[in-house]
């Protein structure tokens, strides 16, 4: 199996959660880097979503299976159970109904894998206090012109998942590509959660 050194580091984690030959689906997949590393080093069998054009024509020039579409809407295009895993990588803090993308995550797949800024990391927290909104690596826009409606921390995630009937089977928190063990809430940017039904 070909190192994966060039994938960003929340998909590298990605990648090594997902068993060879499993059936993929990857929810705002962006240019398929993940996908195409998977299909070609864990013979898994993939689906790219993405809802901007430019991110299609990357993935069919790589020669990945992709649907354009908006996530916001639910997956009805896909049968329950349809997948091993539902992947949805940095995200989750821009979409609306964040509720709505988690049940169909688990409706359509056995386990979902989401990764998100930490906002809950100790820069974040120490640029509030200084009177700013939090300018980070994982969170890299000014307030005005960001793309995320949503910033959570590593705990209010696993409080919305026990909430909703779910439960994180494994998590991963980490800073600049490493993991973060001592208090990952607070010294982790980025986490990664992979969670089932309850």
């Amino acid at each position: 199996m070909a190192q994966h050194n060039t994938l960003r580091p929340d998909l590298k984690h990605i990648a090594d959660q997902i068993k060879p030959g499993s059936r993929v689906l990857d929810l705002g997949c962006a240019d398929g880097e993940l996908l195409a590393w998977l299909q070609a080093n864990k013979a898994v069998r993939g689906i790219g979503v993405d809802v901007d054009v430019m991110s299609i024509v990357s993935c069919v020039e790589k020669g990945l299976n992709v649907i354009q579409a908006d996530m916001e809407s639910g997956l009805q295009n896909f049968e329950d159970g349809s997948f091993d895993y539902v992947v949805l990588s940095l995200t989750i803090q821009a979409m609306h109904n964040i509720e709505l993308i988690l049940q169909e995550m688990l409706r359509v797949g056995k386990v979902g894998l989401v990764t998100f800024p930490n906002f809950g990391f100790w820069e974040n927290r120490w640029q509030i206090l200084i009177g700013r909104m939090p300018v980070s690596e994982t969170i890299p826009y000014e307030w005005y012109n960001t793309p995320n409606i949503h910033f959570c921390t590593v705990k209010d995630f696993d409080k919305l998942l026990g909430k909703m009937g779910m439960k994180v089977d494994k998590q991963v928190v980490l800073h600049q590509g490493e993991t973060v063990d001592f208090l990952p809430n607070l010294f982790g940017s980025l986490a990664l959660v992979q969670f089932s039904q309850a």
